[in-house]
């Protein structure tokens, strides 16, 4: 025997010969585990052994948390111990598709685990063998195990609201879906429920007034989910998940405000003193800088610049992620967009993760006669903006900069100086 505890020499061969630990006796039966090291050298011996112990460890445990009637539980269980064993877990449909060679050497990576006991193991079975069913995953399971999987990845650098607006959309999805179809097993779905489904938002569609985009959405959120949980857990199904979109008429644009209005109306003595300061403040700044709301609600007192020569904004990302590598940038303050920074260098903490700045604005607007229409809204100052700026022949490539937005052609050089930017803004500004 070595000192090396559980190292012992048996017919020119070094093994591990250990107790089976208590926590796993009632998985196992056996008292003791005989592990062959396939080697007559100490030194490698005593180099391979702490490997070779530590995947026992782990094949005990993936049994472990098989010995259960959870059968995602056990289907999870029998992939880790099928990798543990060294090879690749597959559904018993494929195992027998195997060659007798491959099957043999499944069978031979269980016996070099350890002695294989006397009694079938079900759990063994299931890794070498595949004869575990995927677990049936339902519509509600599906979308928890989404969260799991998914969310650390699609979230990471989100502020809550990013992660309470991309979590939301798909909750609503589901919830339609379950409340049409029934909260099915994934792998049950046939194409008449889709097709009902998309029959359910063609009725709201006539009775609601909404737009096929709406539909269209809660289509793609289901989709992608499921593509992804059925990914990440491996699942041996392909529900109907491609094809179905409803039909969308011209894409809703949101209205640019005129000049005029701004000037008279909105800029008026008077006019905004009954919204709050830090609301008309991200208001007024959109006017001269177009920037997005989400993109002012976040800006920190150390990304509102006013002591530099040409005071500006720098919209970097920080408490939220842009919409696009693109949206980072700087744009410089004008006008009453100027003014409206200098009343808050600090930022706007009220609005730093709150959803509520557009519902804010909007409904004031509304409720004082202020909207120049139905349809306007606090976005439509940015298009304004934009008008604007394509009015005053402002090169394309700096348009884009400006409102952060990709370029359409090849790009060369670094763009416009802030500088030079800033004198083209100038003429424009309200």
């Amino acid at each position: 025997m070595s000192r090396l505890t559980g190292l012992n020499k048996r017919e020119g061969t070094w093994r591990i010969r250990r107790r089976v630990p208590k926590r796993y006796k009632h998985i196992d039966g056996r008292e003791f585990v005989n592990l062959s090291l396939h080697t007559d050298s100490m030194d490698v011996a005593r180099q391979k052994a702490p490997k070779v112990w530590q995947d026992m460890l782990e094949a005990w445990e993936a049994k472990l948390a098989g010995d259960t009637r959870d059968a995602e539980k056990l289907f999870e269980a029998a992939r880790e111990l099928a990798a543990n064993r060294g090879y690749r877990f597959l559904h018993a449909r494929d195992v027998a598709q195997l060659s007798r060679a491959e099957l043999e050497a499944r069978l031979a990576a269980y016996e070099r685990a350890g002695a294989a006991p006397a009694e079938p193991d079900p759990i063994e079975a299931a890794a070498v063998l595949g004869v575990v069913a995927a677990p049936k995953i339902t519509m509600s399971r599906a979308l928890e195990i989404y969260w799991d999987v998914a969310e650390k990845a699609k979230t990471r650098g989100k502020s809550a609201d990013q992660i309470r607006r991309w979590r939301n959309p798909r909750i609503k999805a589901f919830r339609n879906f379950i409340e049409v179809v029934g909260d099915k097993a994934l792998e049950d779905l046939v194409p008449d429920d889709m097709l009902d489904f998309m029959a359910w938002w063609e009725d709201r569609l006539e009775t609601e007034g909404l737009t096929p985009n709406s539909a269209n959405k809660d289509l793609a959120h289901i989709g992608s989910t499921l593509r992804e949980v059925i990914k990440k857990k491996r699942l041996p199904i392909n529900p109907p998940l491609s094809g179905y979109a409803l039909p969308e008429g011209e894409k809703r644009k949101r209205l640019p405000w005129s000049d005029d209005w701004i000037r008279d109306k909105l800029l008026a003595p008077g006019a905004l003193a009954g919204l709050n300061s830090e609301a008309r403040a991200i208001m007024l700044i959109m006017l001269n800088t177009g920037a997005r709301p989400s993109e002012l609600q976040a800006l920190t007192s150390s990304r509102i610049v006013l002591d530099a020569d040409v005071p500006h904004i720098s919209i970097e990302g920080e408490a939220r992620t842009l919409k696009s590598p693109r949206a980072r940038r700087k744009i410089p303050l004008t006008g009453v967009s100027l003014e409206a920074a200098r009343r808050h260098p600090e930022g706007f903490p009220r609005y730093q993760d709150n959803p509520a700045l557009s519902a804010t604005v909007n409904k004031f607007l509304r409720e004082n006669g202020l909207t120049e229409s139905p349809k306007h809204t606090l976005y439509g100052f940015r298009h304004s903006f934009e008008d604007r700026c394509l009015a005053a022949g402002i090169d394309e490539r700096i348009r884009r900069d400006l409102l952060g937005h990709a370029l359409t052609r090849e790009e060369y050089g670094a763009g416009g100086t802030l500088e030079h930017v800033h004198r083209l803004l100038l003429p424009i500004a309200l």
